[in-house]
């Protein structure tokens, strides 16, 4: 089982340049305004991961009760999921759900 370090933490997204607030339920790991996320863990919350790529949202899948978004690093390729946050913008989770790359 992967270990996970808690890192709810506020950040400008590298892609839309929009500042992103804590998300005080769980580790905010993407941009709930572009969905894009950053290629920095290895396990989840270690932040060691020397990739730094930016994470395209690509799709995404059914997981549970909610959904995961499904990412390709734009530097290396990497493909990563990361389940979708209370506040994503839900116009961008059914434009990949009906167009996914």
């Amino acid at each position: 089982m992967k270990k996970f370090t808690m890192k709810d933490e506020s950040f400008i997204c590298e892609h839309c340049h929009k500042e992103v607030s804590k998300l005080n339920y769980t580790a905010r790991d993407h941009c709930p305004f572009c969905l894009y996320s950053k290629h920095v863990d290895i396990l989840p919350g270690d932040r060691k991961n020397t990739c730094q790529g930016l994470l395209k949202p690509v799709s995404i899948e059914k997981f549970k009760d909610t959904y995961k978004i499904i990412y390709r690093c734009e530097k290396c390729g990497a493909y990563h999921k990361n389940i979708m946050a209370k506040d994503d913008n839900m116009d961008l989770m059914i434009e990949l759900s009906t167009h996914p790359e």
